[in-house]
């Protein structure tokens, strides 16, 4: 009996292991203005909390496999998923036809509803037909039920990209109202004294989890551990935690977030923009060079190519590069059997570093062509190389005219790194979207990134003035 006992325990042990050195999967949500869903903890920035924070939890007990949280903007989280960034969405992800024919939904874990929310003061509307009939403009947030209703009755809905914003347009009277998941007015609304719930919830849907379509053995775990949430009552339990939190709690969660809790994490999203524009910078200097000395003085196929870089990589917003490569370019890969998905940091750092070199190159060769021909003959005389020369004479003199205006490009990079978020790196301006909508503290938080940006940036500005004034050109 006792050696029965013994292997039971060792078998238990080795399934524990077993489970233990399973690759955590991946989940993916977005958490700027992600309450209910995912939030910051106002007690620890650091950690996330909500309704799918929890539920993703107990799925990861049910499962018998750990579940890690990836930060994903909202808009690209079905492009992330389709690229294999990450394992599955769950988002407060509603139910859609098209998004049944396009992925592996799971079975549905939620049933919300939706609410019309309008300024305490209102007197014009008492519902969204009269809205429709005095010509009144509702926000909403894209490719959700709400948008798609409006859409379908003839009223004129402004988009937003997130969820705290149509709620702050609609206290300041920049729109009439605002038509969002009951869960979503709860947390944004309902502890605003100038908003109120305009008529009860309508239209049910439903959320659920998102596979890509040959994850049907990962989809159908996930499908079973649902049920049994719901057999057992856990669910329910989660659910009615986060559908209607006392307003105290939600009057309180914005106080609670003092700069102690939320400047490191501003504080490491700096870091990372630092780092991508530092190495982009770098790379789009080396790159820089060459490409203008191929303009200046390569044979004229040689000149068009570089005019061709110049001119393609000026002509397109950074932002649609970041795109393509993110997403693009693995896609097209993947269709001739190449498997290459670079993450998002490099990304980052290709797209900055080959769209600044253009820029570079025409700094370099404006200022290369600046200096006298008598400098070359000068060199010539001396019975010097014409690569020498150029070393020696011509790129030293040339460097006072380009390294001002390199300079001010790299205070712009710093700013311009604010795009990259769309690909799922958390910077500094996305780290502020995620903390000031998850507390409300707009001002605050705004403010210590702005100091932030200006420590940065300062200080190469007072850098490109001194050698301007060095140098003899002309300061500012």
């Amino acid at each position: 009996m006792r050696k029965l006992v013994l292997a039971l325990t060792l078998l238990a042990a080795c399934e524990s292991f077993s489970l233990a050195q399973q690759r955590p999967l991946e989940w993916a949500a977005d958490a700027e203005g992600g309450a209910p869903y995912i939030f910051k903890d106002p007690e620890d920035p650091e950690k996330n909390i909500g309704f799918e924070v929890d539920l993703a939890a107990a799925l990861a007990k049910e499962i018998g496999r750990p579940i890690e949280f990836k930060q994903y903007n909202w808009d690209s989280l079905v492009l992330g998923l389709q690229r294999g960034d990450f394992d599955f969405i769950m988002n407060g992800l509603e139910v859609t036809p098209d998004r049944q024919e396009a992925l592996r939904l799971s079975r549905p874990y939620y049933t919300y509803r939706l609410q019309l929310v309008v300024r305490s003061d209102e007197i014009r509307f008492w519902s969204l037909g009269d809205i429709k009939q005095l010509g009144g403009v509702v926000g909403t947030l894209g490719e959700t039920a709400a948008a798609r209703l409006l859409e379908d009755r003839g009223i004129e809905a402004k988009v937003y990209d997130g969820q705290a914003e149509p709620y702050q347009d609609l206290a300041l009277g920049r729109i009439d109202a605002v038509l969002l998941d009951e869960p979503i007015a709860v947390y944004y609304a309902q502890p605003n004294p100038g908003l109120k719930f305009l008529g009860e919830p309508f239209a049910e849907g439903q959320y659920a989890i998102a596979f890509r379509k040959d994850q049907e053995q990962l989809a159908a775990q996930f499908d079973a551990a649902i049920e049994k949430l719901e057999q057992s009552g856990e669910l329910r339990r989660i659910a009615q935690k986060w559908e209607r939190p006392t307003t105290d709690v939600l009057a309180e969660t914005g106080r609670q977030l003092t700069p102690a809790k939320y400047l490191p994490l501003l504080g490491k999203a700096a870091l990372v923009t630092i780092k991508i524009s530092v190495i982009s910078m770098a790379l789009a200097m080396a790159l820089g060079l060459p490409i203008s000395l191929m303009r200046l003085y390569g044979p004229r196929p040689v000149q068009w190519l570089a005019i061709a870089y110049v001119e393609f990589f000026r002509g397109i917003p950074v932002l649609l590069l970041l795109y393509i490569l993110y997403y693009g370019l693995p896609t097209a890969l993947g269709e001739v059997g190449v498997d290459i998905r670079p993450s998002g940091l490099t990304v980052a750092v290709m797209a900055f570093g080959l769209n600044y070199a253009a820029y570079e190159a025409e700094i370099y060769r404006a200022g290369i062509a600046a200096i006298p021909a008598g400098q070359w003959e000068a060199a010539s005389s001396l019975g010097m190389p014409r690569l020498l020369a150029f070393r020696r004479i011509i790129l030293p003199q040339a460097l006072r005219t380009i390294l001002p205006p390199v300079t001010n490009d790299f205070v712009a990079l710093f700013k311009d790194t604010s795009l990259v978020s769309v690909i799922a790196v958390v910077e500094l301006t996305k780290q502020y979207q995620i903390l000031s909508k998850s507390s409300l503290k707009y001002f605050e938080i705004g403010a210590a990134t702005a100091v932030l940006y200006l420590l940065m940036s300062v200080p190469l500005g007072y850098l490109a003035r001194r050698l301007e004034k060095r140098w003899g050109k002309a300061a500012v």
